[in-house]
């Protein structure tokens, strides 16, 4: 049975160590298991949100598509897939890319320490996001989000940044095929 608080735990090599209430989680910075969808249009633009200003973190900072956490008690895809469906309300399938680690203390004394897995995916389909997860959002020409990413890192989150080389050169495998 799930539970959307619970995170799952793990190691360094992503290997299940335990569960723990979200909250606790995030105070005590354990490493847990988190997910970052990207997903392009047609085009090949990259669909950003911008987080609403009511998240515990991060608020009103523009980062990928959709992103979320593990859920103790559910597959992993499914909770990757329904997220994606509650955040943006969108359906596509998705493609597994690569994972990453990163840690980051906020101002607020909480801590995201995540072995983070990307997925990829397209579609034209418009968002229809949830407004108390998403404030905005818009298409962004990866080029363009390298630029600003450069010039206002101050507007996007931490995870978007650490993980951008990657998803480009990701991006530019993924698009050749």
């Amino acid at each position: 049975m799930k539970n959307e608080s619970l995170l799952v735990l793990v190691d360094e090599d992503d290997r299940p160590v335990g569960k723990l209430e979200k909250s606790e989680v995030h105070r005590l910075g354990l490493l847990h298991r988190a997910f970052s969808i990207f997903i392009f249009n047609r085009k090949g633009e990259l669909l950003l949100q911008q987080r609403a200003d009511g998240k515990y973190h991060s608020a009103g900072l523009w980062t990928n598509t959709c992103c979320s956490h593990a859920v103790y008690g559910e597959e992993f895809d499914s909770t990757v897939q329904r997220r994606l469906q509650e955040e943006m309300g969108l359906r596509t399938g998705l493609q597994f890319a690569f994972s990453f680690i990163y840690k980051v203390e906020f101002d607020n004394g909480l801590i995201e320490h995540e072995f983070d897995h990307v997925y990829f995916g397209t579609t034209d389909d418009v968002p229809h996001p949830d407004k108390t997860e998403v404030k905005d959002w818009k298409y962004i020409r990866l080029n363009d989000l390298k630029n600003d990413l450069l010039t206002k890192p101050e507007d996007y989150s931490v995870w978007l940044e650490v993980c951008f080389n990657k998803v480009m050169e990701y991006f530019q495998k993924w698009n050749a095929d």
